[in-house]
């Protein structure tokens, strides 16, 4: 069995059907009878030109049985309270910015669904609950936070170390960087994970990142992994590349993403 990982997508339809296309050429069998599984590592939406579409082709795939699901990130969760009840806000934001700051994107998603961001904010929400359709908005309900299999934990941002997993605090899960970056012990799986863009995908002895600049200003691209034992290739356009393991965690990399991300 193949598990393929696939980065922070942000909107952008046209990576993450190559990306698809990628599956396809290694042999990928994901669909209703396949043995193998794609799992989308959260923040589908936001920035990227397209996060209605991309909702669309993953929903529409997991409904027709592929063996596909799309892990919560932080930018689909900003996304599903603004829809809930308006909220344009996380604590999470250091700056303050809301979620329709261009630095943040929900702008774009918005744009995404035929909105215009200028109206009222009351009329914004109104507007957005009515355009997006209810099975997007039921997609994003149900995406889980988090996927363990075997030895691998697939969440969007991390895990607080030495905490339990059925204890982990949403906001960690989603937006998490201090204290799991740098980390350096052992956690109980390798953890699989998007958020903060990466030059490169990286495996950092104890976590595997994957978020290589999708939703970057401007963009960069989107990485697929697959994942087979305890071996981690990168599927390109001239095959698989294995991803090998660093001794120690390392945030180098992160230094160009920011915590408005």
């Amino acid at each position: 069995m193949t598990i393929y990982a696939i980065g922070d997508i942000h909107g952008q339809t046209g990576m993450l059907d190559a990306a698809l296309e990628r599956i396809d050429r290694d042999g990928g069998e994901t669909g209703p009878d396949g043995a193998d599984e794609v799992i989308f590592l959260g923040d589908l939406v936001d920035r990227g030109p397209d996060a209605a579409g991309v909702i669309e082709k993953i929903a529409s795939g997991i409904a027709q049985g592929k063996r596909w699901t799309a892990i919560r990130g932080n930018h689909d969760t900003m996304f599903r309270r603004f829809l809930r009840d308006g909220t344009l806000h996380d604590a999470a934001i250091l700056s303050g910015n809301p979620w329709t700051h261009f630095r943040l994107g929900g702008v774009a998603t918005l744009y995404s669904y035929g909105l215009d961001p200028d109206l009222d904010h009351e009329d914004l929400v109104a507007a957005a609950q009515k355009a997006v359709p209810q099975h997007h908005v039921e997609f994003l309900d149900t995406c889980p936070l988090w996927i363990e299999r075997g030895g691998w934990l697939f969440v969007h941002a991390g895990i607080r170390p030495g905490v339990a997993l059925e204890k982990q605090a949403e906001q960690d899960l989603i937006w998490i960087r201090d204290g799991f970056l740098t980390h350096a012990g052992d956690l109980p799986w390798t953890v699989v994970h998007g958020h903060t863009v990466m030059d490169d995908p990286v495996w950092a002895g104890n976590r595997v990142s994957l978020d290589t600049g999708a939703g970057a200003m401007p963009p960069r691209h989107l990485t697929v992994a697959a994942i087979e034992d305890d071996t981690v290739f990168i599927l390109t356009d001239e095959g698989r590349q294995e991803l090998l393991r660093e001794a120690h965690p390392d945030a180098r990399h992160a230094a160009r993403q920011t915590r408005a991300s």
